[in-house]
């Protein structure tokens, strides 16, 4: 599987991990506990197979021209019931065309996750994996009702063959 992520400012970086660790502090799943050091905050925007040729380059251009791209974090939901505790992120329009403009890139690409396809993306930052819905008022009560803002500032791939990730865009 490769990825398309991007990475947020390192103030955004710094509350989705004060969370994290808020979290595991009384007893809940969280991200924290995950110490490979490929975790860290990102919104994930695709997930395939592989990529199509050409597609790094072109995915760097598109990242190199729109990044920095504002973020604006909304409420803490479980997804499916029974999945991630996520902080979800708003829908801009400037992320709803970065987000087209990736999968068109990707057009083609083998074993698409259908999650991140652009009719069902919901767009967020995980805050841990395997969550049960019952336990989301405790996390909400202990995240509060913070609204964080900041900024995506970077991309990267992770490739889950490796478990190594590669920036996409400057710095390549």
């Amino acid at each position: 599987m490769r990825t398309v992520e991007l990475l947020c400012s390192p103030e955004l970086d710094a509350t989705v991990r004060a969370a994290w660790n808020r979290l595991a502090e009384i007893g809940l799943p969280s991200l924290a506990r995950n110490t490979h050091p490929t975790n860290r905050p990102h919104l994930t925007l695709a997930a395939v197979d592989e990529f199509p040729p050409g597609a790094e380059e072109r995915l760097a251009d598109l990242f190199d021209a729109a990044l920095p791209l504002r973020a604006r974090v909304d409420r803490v939901a479980v997804l499916d019931g029974s999945a991630p505790l996520v902080w979800l992120v708003q829908s801009t329009p400037e992320l709803l065309a970065l987000h087209g403009a990736v999968w068109d890139v990707l057009a083609g690409a083998p074993g698409a996750h259908p999650w991140h396809l652009p009719e069902r993306w919901n767009p967020h930052l995980s805050l841990a994996l395997r969550f049960r819905d019952a336990d989301r008022r405790r996390a909400r009560a202990v995240i509060g009702g913070d609204r964080p803002s900041g900024e995506f500032v970077a991309a990267r791939s992770y490739d889950g063959a490796t478990r190594t990730v590669g920036p996409l865009g400057a710095g390549r």
